[in-house]
């Protein structure tokens, strides 16, 4: 071994370098393919050939041991990535010649070639839209450009149905098929034109079910349902906009005879709060619907009652206790403690994937009885009552069928 492959521990050797004055072999041997070109050294006796004696045959390609067939796979050309497909292949003439021109103009840093973005982008796009790719990022862009410019409508009570459509049920779409699996049963009860008043039980500590019953009616009838809801949600920071951007509509009698006459799906959960806050252990036991408001306004505008049961949302968060100290604090209420939430922090806010089960039932016609009837609390306590225990009775019969509560 020479000196110079020796570093002292202790000496004025760097890191990197021998004792002397040149680098060793060590570190000659990290620079790999980086080291530089070594002069011209003079042949040495074993390069020099005598006359008539044929020196001996080299491997032009390869190393010792390779076969012939190795050596020509070596010795072949390497194909580029771009010689198999052309990444502007899909463009035309004029956006094919701008992005050469890009990549060619003068004074252009080094970088990632625009054709590799582009090519990029179309497999990103292709993943994402499917084979129609192209006229769907097409929509995409044009929607977010009317998001950008301002281009858009909403309505009185500030519903979006371009961006309810777009965003809100393409986000609730992988999880009602894929996390909950939704069952629906009874979607020929919904009328398909015309107003109807949809009423169902609430359940799962957050008010997911209200979310998976709005998508599922979009889904199966192409209309829109309209919840109405607490005053709680409108003050809420961020989520009071996007429920009004999704059609939620504060729950007072004015704002839902005014839907109901326009001929609108409106969504109300009776129970409230005390629905979707019980604990665990009262689960699928409907609370008290107040006091059949939601009943008056159907009779004053004519318009069938469609009663609603929900299984499976009752299991996404257990509720198995409650701050009521917290909850007076931040006007909540309640704190729910379930069996993940907060032992696991964030973690604990991912739903159980319950499978579910949505029954639209049969309408309960209001167009039947004399409009003075919308002002006598007996008639409305009965109706009232009518819808509840449908409701109530529908569910019992859910769960006596339902084999798992995750199957």
């Amino acid at each position: 071994m020479d000196d110079a492959d020796i570093i002292p521990i202790g000496t004025h050797g760097a890191a990197g370098r021998g004792a002397g004055a040149k680098p060793s072999k060590a570190a000659r041997d990290l620079l790999g393919g980086q080291r530089r070109a070594a002069a011209p050294r003079p042949p040495r006796d074993a390069d020099v050939h005598p006359i008539g004696v044929e020196p001996p045959v080299q491997q032009p390609v390869g190393q010792p041991g390779e076969s012939e067939a190795d050596a020509d796979l070596a010795a072949a050309p390497v194909a580029s990535p771009t010689s198999a497909a052309d990444p502007l292949a899909g463009l035309d003439a004029a956006a094919r010649e701008a992005i050469e021109a890009a990549d060619r103009r003068p004074g252009k840093r080094p970088g990632i070639p625009v054709a590799e973005i582009v090519e990029a982008f179309t497999h990103a796009a292709m993943e994402v839209f499917g084979d129609d790719w192209e006229r769907k990022t097409a929509h995409f862009i044009a929607f977010l450009r009317r998001r950008i410019t301002g281009e858009f409508e909403i309505d009185d009570y500030g519903f979006d149905p371009e961006l309810t459509q777009r965003l809100l049920m393409t986000t609730a779409r992988p999880l009602a098929e894929k996390w909950f699996r939704v069952e629906v049963r009874g979607v020929e009860n919904i009328p398909t034109t015309g107003g109807a008043l949809i009423v169902s039980n609430h359940s799962g500590t957050v008010p997911l079910d209200a979310v998976m019953t709005m998508f599922e009616v979009q889904e199966r009838t192409g209309r829109h349902l309209r919840p109405l809801g607490a005053d709680l949600v409108f003050r809420l920071p961020f989520v009071s906009t996007i429920a009004r951007r999704g059609g939620v509509t504060l729950a007072c009698q004015e704002d839902a005879e005014r839907m109901l006459n326009g001929g609108e799906l409106v969504g109300v959960w009776p129970e409230g709060f005390k629905g979707i806050g019980k604990p665990f252990a009262e689960r699928y036991k409907l609370q008290r619907f107040g006091r059949g408001g939601f009943v008056s306004a159907a009779m004053r505008t004519g318009v069938p009652i469609i009663p609603v049961s929900v299984v499976g949302a009752e299991e996404i968060y257990p509720l198995v206790g409650n701050v009521p100290s917290l909850a007076r604090l931040f006007g909540l209420p309640y704190v729910p403690i379930t069996p993940f939430f907060p032992l696991l922090g964030p973690l604990g806010l991912v739903p159980l994937p319950s499978k579910w089960i949505i029954e639209f039932g049969e309408p309960i016609r209001t167009d039947e009885y004399d409009p003075s009837a919308a002002e006598d609390p007996l008639t409305i306590f009965e109706v009232t009552d009518q819808v509840r225990e449908t409701i109530q009775q529908t569910l019992y019969q859910l769960l006596m069928r339902r084999r798992s509560v995750f199957g």
